[in-house]
């Protein structure tokens, strides 16, 4: 949330004023008085100037979306957006002719922008909302990948008795790995590392 006090000799120049150092109109903003202002005695003695408060109004999904709309045309890949809201967590699916260049080897860039829209939409948000961009069903054909991984590396880590390690991966993802071997009875998971180099560990259990 952007907010700026500013003065003038009436309020509709502290407004003006104001409105200047946001750079944005009115109608994008909550304008309150805090001062209306004294004239004084021939506009001079005893006068007090206006003092206001003005708000810009900043909505974070359109602040978001408009984040990856510029960072796709930098890259050459414009989009279009369609938004879903499910509670706290905003699903973006992106559309363009350009969108492998946005999904990236293994999802990698998808990824990427995925977490700088996340840390921009939380930036302007009065709550923690979890984004998730999508694109081409990358998302649902990346799960079944994640699943058939998680489970031929179980029978590894089982077969030579020693833990693996997956790469690196986003929290939903690793979620995806703990999940698919949750009724596995031979091994177990947990993750290791920082964001955003967390990766999950299947380690194999003694009987």
């Amino acid at each position: 949330m952007k907010q700026v006090t500013a003065t003038g000799q009436t309020v509709e120049e502290a407004v003006e004023s104001a409105l200047a150092q946001l750079q944005t109109t009115k109608d994008r903003t909550n304008v309150d008085i805090i001062d209306e202002g004294k004239k004084g005695f021939f506009g001079i003695f005893g006068s007090r100037p206006a003092v206001v408060k003005v708000t810009v109004n900043i909505d974070p999904i359109e602040e978001a979306k408009q984040f990856l709309k510029n960072v796709s045309e930098q890259m050459g890949a414009p989009i279009e957006i369609e938004v879903n809201r499910d509670g706290k967590q905003i699903h973006f699916v992106l559309i363009g002719e350009k969108i492998a260049l946005l999904i990236g080897k293994r999802g990698q860039t998808l990824n990427s922008l995925q977490y700088l829209t996340q840390l921009v939409i939380n930036r302007h948000s009065d709550q923690y909302l979890t984004i998730i961009l999508d694109a081409e069903d990358y998302r649902n054909r990346r799960n079944e990948t994640l699943i058939q991984l998680a489970q031929r590396l179980a029978q590894k880590a089982i077969r030579t008795g020693k833990n693996v390690s997956l790469e690196p991966m986003p929290s939903y993802e690793r979620k995806v790995i703990h999940t698919a071997l949750a009724d596995e009875k031979r091994v177990k998971t947990s993750s290791d590392g920082t964001e955003p180099h967390r990766y999950v560990v299947i380690s194999p259990l003694k009987r």
